[in-house]
C-alpha cells in the first residue's frame, strides 16, 4: 500500500531522504487459510479490509491482484461475499453513489445484497426520496415503491412471505373492475426486471478479450489506500465469514415425551436432569472471605495460585462442595486428576511439569521451525499437540515478562549502531545503509552433494530452506522462489516442475523430456508408471548401461528399486524395448534419440565400443555396464555411480574457430555461443573457474541446458532412413571390422575384397569360417557353416530328417 520510514527517522529534510525500512501491506487470504474446503486454483485470493505494517525485508516478491470481472477466461466459483465494481451500484442515493464511484473501485457485500444494489434506483412514489429495501414496500400491481411510513395508514410490518401488497389507487381500481363484472383475460405474470449480473458459469457471457485488456489498463481508484469498500448488511467494516447458528429442528434432537424404561438403564440418572450436569462454577453462592480463607489453606505457592488451570479447578471443587453441603475445608488439591461425567477416564486438569530436556528440545524446535507447532511437536514426541500449544503460550508470555522485567530494572537496551536512515551527506554520496536482506531463509553453505527437494537439481547459485515433508531440507533458487511466491512445489509457473500422479516423482519437465499442457499438469504420469498400463517396453526397468543386480551382493540397491526421490528414477525406453537412465543416455556421446525433444527411444546401445563395456568402474568396482571418462582426469565410471557419489554433471560451451564453424554444430545458451559439451567431473576437482551449466538451468525462454544440448547433438537422422536401416548401418562397420580382424588369415592383404560365402554368395555375416575341405580362400557364412555342420552330424548318426 505504501512505504514508510523507520520509527526513529528524524523530521524535516533529513526524514525525507531516509531509507524506507517499513511497508504497509494489505492482506489477502488464500481460501485454505479461512476454510477447510479444497480449492484447485492456487491463484485464487480473498480480499480482507485489513492492513499491517511490516519490515521491508519481509517482502518476498511482487504480484498483481486482478478482479475476476477483468479476466476474460476465468470460470465462476461460489463464495459468501461478492465483489462488484462501484459503477454497477445503481440503487443508491446520488450523493452516496457519487462518493462510492469517486473513492473506490470495488464494493464488497453479501450475495443477497448484490441484486438490491445493482437494481434500478428505487424512489418513494410519495416523497420522491430513496427508499431502501429494509423500510420500503413494493406494490404488486404497479411495481412502485413506497416508504412504509408514507403509506396511509402507515404499515407496521411487511406482508408475510407468499402474500402481496397493493397501494390504494391500485386497490380502488381493482374493486371497480370487480364491481363492473367485466371479464378480463388472464394477464401473464411479468418477471421482475433486475440489472444484477448473472452468476459466472451459469449463462453469464464471458467478456471480450479486447474489452478485458482495455479494462485492465484503466487506473484503479483508491481512498485512503483502499480500492474497495464494504457495503453490506452489517455496520462494521468487516467481511469475514459468519457462521450460522445451530438452533432449530435441523440440529436438535426431538425426544418423545414418554420413553419405555430399559432395565439395563434403570440405575442411570435421567438424561437432561440436574444430576447429569457437571457444575463448572457456583462461586456466586460463596462469600469472598470464605474463598480467600480456603485458598490460603490449600497452597502458599505464588506461581500455582496465579495459574488459570489451577484456579479453575479450585473453583470447581469449591462449587461441588458447596452444592453438596460439605465444609469448604474438605477441599483437597493434592490429586492432579479430575473425572468429568462425560469422560470415561480421569484426566489431568493441569499439565505435567516440563523437564529440562523437553524444554531444550522445544526451544531448538522453535528456533528451527518458528511458530509451526505441529513441526515442533514432532521434535518433542513425549508431549501431545495440545500440551505443546499451551506450553507455547506460557513460554512466549514468560519471555515477554523477562524482557519487560529487564527493561524495568535496566531501562531500554541501546539501539543497534546500524543507522536506519540516510543523512543528507550520505544521500548525496549515494550510500545505502540499513540491515541486510537476509531473512534467515537463505542457506549459505549447503552440503557438497546438495539436492533440491522439489526438482532434484544439484546446481544452484542460491539455496533456500525447504518446508517440512520433502526428501531434503533445501530448495534451489527457482523452486525456492516459486514456493515463496506461489506456495506451490509441483507447478510453480506451469510446466516447470512436474509430479507423477502415481509414484509422486518430481522432476523438471525439461530434464525428462516431458511436454505437458497446462490443463493436464496435475494428471501427468512418468514413463515407468505409464508403461505398467501400456506395456510398450519391458516390465523390468533395469538400466541396460548400468551393472545388473546379482544375487548375494548387497553393495548397492537394485536398479529397479530406485525410489522416486532420486533423479535416477527418470528413465527412457530403448529401440530394443529396454530401459536406460536419462543421465546415461544423455552423457554417453554415441547414443541418440528418435525424438530428442521428448527424449524418446534411445538408439545406439548395440554400437558402443568394446572399451566401454570391458572397463572396470572406479566407483563400484564392477566390470559390467558402459562407463564414461571424467572430463578432468583419467578415471572412468558409470554415470549412475557418479550421480550417487555427488559428481558434477553439466554442460560447457567452448568457442569454435572461424575455420571450423562450417563443420561444427554450434548452439547458443544464455547469450554464449559455441560447441556445447556434456561433461561429468569428479567432485574433488575445482569447478569454480569454469562456466558449467547445470542440467535444470534455464535460459530466457525457459528451456533447460539439457534440452538445448539434446536438440542440437542427440537427435537421430530420422529423415534419412527408418529405424531398422539406421541400426543396420551402425552395425555394418562393426561387423566388417570383426571379419577383417578375426576371421581372415594373417597373411591376407588388408586391401583384399570382402569375403563371400561359397554357398549363398553373401558378403554380410557376423563371422566367416574357412572351408578346409576346399581350397584356401574359400569361406562359409555363419548360417551356411552351421547348416553344413548339422547335416554332417545327422549323416554320421544315421538319422533321417525331413
Amino acid at each position: 500500500m505504501e512505504f514508510l520510514p523507520p520509527e526513529d527517522a528524524p523530521k524535516g529534510a533529513d526524514g525525507q531522504l531516509c531509507f524506507y525500512s517499513r511497508v504497509r501491506l494489505a492482506w489477502y487470504y488464500r481460501p485454505s487459510d479461512v476454510s477447510d474446503r479444497p480449492v484447485t486454483d492456487s491463484r485464487l485470493l480473498l480480499a480482507a479490509i485489513y492492513s499491517e505494517v511490516c519490515d521491508i525485508h519481509q517482502l518476498r516478491a511482487k504480484c498483481y491482484v486482478v478482479h475476476r470481472d477483468k479476466i476474460s477466461d476465468l470460470s465462476g466459483w461460489k463464495k459468501q461475499f461478492e465483489i462488484i465494481q462501484a459503477t454497477d451500484c445503481r440503487n443508491l442515493p446520488d450523493n452516496i453513489r457519487n462518493t462510492l464511484t469517486s473513492r473506490y473501485e470495488y464494493v464488497v457485500a453479501e450475495k443477497e445484497v448484490i441484486p438490491d444494489l445493482t437494481d434500478i434506483l428505487r424512489l418513494c412514489d410519495t416523497c420522491q426520496v430513496w427508499c431502501p429495501s429494509a423500510d420500503s414496500v413494493q406494490c404488486d400491481r404497479c411495481k412502485r415503491f413506497f416508504h412504509m411510513r408514507c403509506v396511509q395508514p402507515p404499515l407496521a410490518a411487511k406482508p408475510s412471505r407468499g402474500y402481496g401488497w397493493t397501494c390504494a389507487p391500485c386497490s380502488k381500481r381493482h374493486e371497480e373492475e370487480v364491481d363492473s363484472r367485466e371479464v378480463r383475460p388472464a394477464v401473464p405474470a411479468i418477471p421482475k426486471k433486475t440489472n444484477a449480473p448473472a452468476a459466472r458459469g451459469r449463462g453469464r457471457p464471458r467478456k471480450d478479450r479486447t474489452q478485458a485488456e482495455k479494462e485492465e489498463k484503466l487506473p484503479i481508484k483508491h481512498f485512503r489506500l483502499w480500492p474497495f469498500r464494504y457495503f453490506g448488511l452489517y455496520p462494521e467494516d468487516l467481511i469475514f465469514p459468519r457462521t450460522a447458528i445451530r438452533l432449530g429442528p435441523k440440529f436438535q434432537a426431538n425426544v418423545p415425551a414418554e420413553q419405555e424404561t430399559d432395565p439395563e438403564l434403570s440405575d442411570q440418572d435421567e438424561r437432561g436432569g440436574d444430576n447429569t450436569v457437571d457444575v463448572l462454577s457456583a462461586i456466586n453462592i460463596l462469600t469472598e472471605s470464605e474463598v480467600e480463607a480456603c485458598k490460603a489453606q490449600i497452597t502458599s505457592e505464588k506461581k500455582l495460585r496465579a495459574s488459570v488451570d489451577w484456579l479453575t479447578e479450585v473453583i470447581h471443587r469449591f462449587s461441588v462442595a458447596a452444592l453438596a453441603a460439605r465444609p469448604l475445608t474438605s477441599v483437597n488439591m493434592k490429586s492432579p486428576m479430575r473425572l468429568e461425567k462425560w469422560k470415561r477416564h480421569e484426566t489431568r486438569y493441569i499439565d505435567k511439569e516440563w523437564s529440562v530436556d523437553e524444554i531444550a528440545a522445544f526451544e531448538d524446535a522453535i528456533a528451527a521451525h518458528g511458530a509451526e507447532l505441529r513441526a515442533v511437536r514432532d521434535e518433542v514426541p513425549t508431549r501431545s499437540i495440545y500440551e505443546v500449544v499451551r506450553f507455547y503460550g506460557h513460554w512466549k508470555c514468560s519471555k515477554l515478562g523477562e524482557q519487560n522485567l529487564s527493561i524495568l530494572e535496566h531501562g531500554q537496551p541501546p539501539k543497534a549502531p546500524v543507522k536506519q536512515y540516510k543523512s543528507v551527506e550520505e544521500a548525496a554520496a549515494g550510500q545505502r545503509v540499513g540491515p541486510s536482506d537476509d531473512e534467515g531463509s537463505v542457506i549459505g553453505h549447503p552440503l557438497r552433494a546438495a539436492t533440491c527437494g522439489a526438482c532434484r537439481t544439484r546446481e544452484s547459485k542460491t539455496w533456500w530452506k525447504a518446508p517440512k515433508g520433502l526428501s531434503t531440507s533445501i530448495l534451489c533458487d527457482t523452486c525456492g522462489t516459486n514456493w515463496r511466491k506461489y506456495a506451490d512445489l509441483n507447478n510453480g509457473p506451469l510446466g516447470k516442475v512436474l509430479k507423477c500422479k502415481q509414484c509422486q516423482f518430481r522432476v523438471h519437465a525439461g530434464a525428462c523430456g516431458a511436454i505437458v499442457d497446462p490443463e493436464s499438469v496435475d494428471s501427468w504420469v512418468c514413463d515407468l508408471c505409464r508403461n505398467e498400463e501400456t506395456q510398450e517396453a519391458a516390465l523390468n526397468p533395469d538400466c541396460l548401461l548400468c551393472p545388473r543386480e546379482r544375487k548375494g551382493l548387497t553393495k548397492k540397491p537394485p536398479q529397479g528399486s530406485v525410489a522416486p526421490e532420486s533423479f535416477l528414477h527418470a528413465r527412457k525406453p530403448t529401440e530394443g524395448q529396454g530401459w536406460t537412465h536419462v543421465l546415461c543416455s544423455v552423457f554417453i556421446p554415441e547414443l541418440t534419440f528418435t525424438d530428442a525433444s521428448r527424449l524418446r527411444c534411445v538408439e545406439g546401445i548395440s554400437s558402443l565400443s568394446r572399451h566401454r563395456w570391458t572397463t572396470k568402474c572406479s566407483l563400484c568396482g564392477e566390470i559390467e555396464g558402459a562407463v564414461i571418462r571424467c572430463s578432468d582426469c583419467s578415471k572412468e565410471y558409470h554415470a549412475s555411480c557418479a550421480w550417487r557419489h555427488g559428481h558434477r554433471f553439466g554442460f560447457e560451451i567452448q568457442p569454435v574457430k572461424s575455420s571450423r564453424r562450417e563443420t561444427t554444430i554450434t548452439t547458443t545458451f544464455k547469450g554464449e555461443s559455441g560447441c556445447m559439451n556434456a561433461i561429468i567431473s569428479c567432485k574433488e576437482h575445482d569447478h569454480s573457474k569454469r562456466d558449467i551449466y547445470g542440467i535444470c538451468e534455464t535460459n530466457e525462454g525457459g528451456e533447460t541446458a539439457l534440452q538445448v544440448y539434446c536438440r542440437a547433438y542427440k537427435q537421430a537422422l530420422v529423415s534419412q532412413a527408418h529405424g531398422l536401416l539406421r541400426k543396420a548401418r551402425r552395425l555394418d562397420p562393426l561387423l566388417l571390422n570383426n571379419i577383417r580382424l578375426e576371421t581372415l588369415p594373417h597373411h591376407a592383404d588388408a586391401n583384399a575384397p570382402d569375403p563371400e560365402c561359397y554357398r549363398c554368395h553373401t558378403h554380410y555375416s557376423p563371422a566367416f569360417y574357412p572351408v578346409k575341405r576346399l581350397t584356401d580362400g574359400v569361406f562359409a557364412c555363419h548360417t551356411c557353416h552351421f547348416l553344413e555342420k548339422d547335416q554332417t552330424m545327422v549323416e554320421d548318426l544315421g538319422m533321417v530328417t525331413t
